[in-house]
């Protein structure tokens, strides 16, 4: 199968792989796959990954390792990215996320999805019903991390909220939050990625040195950038919230005294439920067209992966209807 492949080099290329072939597991012909930030952070060292990124899909099943699994063959699904080890207490508690032997698609020890198939797991996918094309369907991985928000604090109607950070994962998240709150302005560096901010009905705010002055009592940091914390404590009311959405290679040097007199909760959010994603992607509440800046072929993979660097989400059509 034709496969993008980080080499030792950190280039990425474009090789002839074999099938994935994991015992027990369903084989996903990948329909379309999305770049984001952690994998072009990968181009940059994080998590010294070797190997096929992309963990952001839709596919088709194939087929199935275990008989009972073959009730998935046929049905378009996308992928939840952690696969654990099955024996661990996180495991047997149904969080995956923190096995700590656990793999991590495109991402940790296992290919990803800039492929022609991927493989996972049947307790790691969620069915894709039809009012979700596979456009929308690449976005059920990110949307769902946005909705980790959710599980991890009560956001009350009045709340006010900052997201920092106008790149994509910026745009789903302020859409995500405000299903719980009006009240979610939207900071940024790019006018342009502004202006789709305001189609999709966010207030949008281009982001002075300084700020406005204002003070939010939620500040969730998207930028992607080492100095994205600091930003968002200077943001952040006395006993407000911080949540790290940003994963970057490098370390983000800040003073941590303000964090202690003001009392601020820093919360760190990672992966998150599929369901209520995908939930928001059927019903529109979550849009995402304005976001989808070129779909290009896999073969095109040099100057999709230079404009994802730029633009706001570049998909690859590996397998077309």
């Amino acid at each position: 199968m034709k496969a993008l492949m980080i080499g030792e080099s950190a280039a990425l290329t474009l090789r002839d792989v074999p099938v994935p072939d994991h015992d027990g597991e369903c084989r996903i012909r990948v329909r379309m796959a999305g770049i984001c930030g952690t994998d072009l952070q990968l181009l940059e060292g994080y998590a010294g990954f070797r190997g096929i990124p992309g963990h952001e899909f839709v596919g088709v099943v194939e087929s199935a390792g275990a008989p009972e699994d073959r009730e998935w063959i046929g049905r378009r699904v996308a992928g939840e990215i952690n696969i654990g080890c099955g024996r661990c207490d996180f495991c047997a508690a149904g969080v995956r996320e923190h096995c700590s032997n656990r793999t991590v698609l495109g991402i940790r020890e296992r290919g990803g999805a800039f492929a022609e198939y991927v493989s996972l797991p049947s307790c790691n996918l969620h069915a894709i019903p039809d009012s979700v094309p596979d456009r929308a369907a690449v976005f059920v991985e990110p949307v769902a991390a946005c909705c980790r928000i959710l599980e991890q604090m009560e956001i009350a109607h009045e709340a006010r909220v900052a997201v920092l950070g106008d790149g994509r994962m910026g745009l789903l998240v302020a859409q995500v939050l405000k299903t719980a709150t009006p009240n979610v302005v939207i900071f940024g560096r790019h006018e342009k990625k502004l202006a789709v901010a305001r189609t999709l009905g966010l207030s949008a705010q281009l982001a002075a040195p300084r700020f406005s002055g204002a003070r939010f009592d939620i500040v969730v940091d998207v930028t992607g950038r080492s100095d994205g914390l600091t930003d968002a404590l200077d943001l952040v009311k006395p006993r407000g919230t911080v949540v790290l959405k940003s994963t970057f290679h490098g370390e983000a040097p800040i003073e941590t005294w303000p964090i202690v007199v003001e009392e601020v909760t820093l919360v760190g959010s990672r992966c998150g439920p599929f369901d209520p994603a995908i939930a928001l992607l059927a019903s529109g509440a979550v849009r995402i067209d304005p976001l989808i800046s070129r779909v290009a072929p896999l073969d095109d993979f040099a100057s999709a992966f230079r404009d994802a660097r730029t633009a706001l989400k570049v998909l690859f059509e590996i397998a077309p209807r």
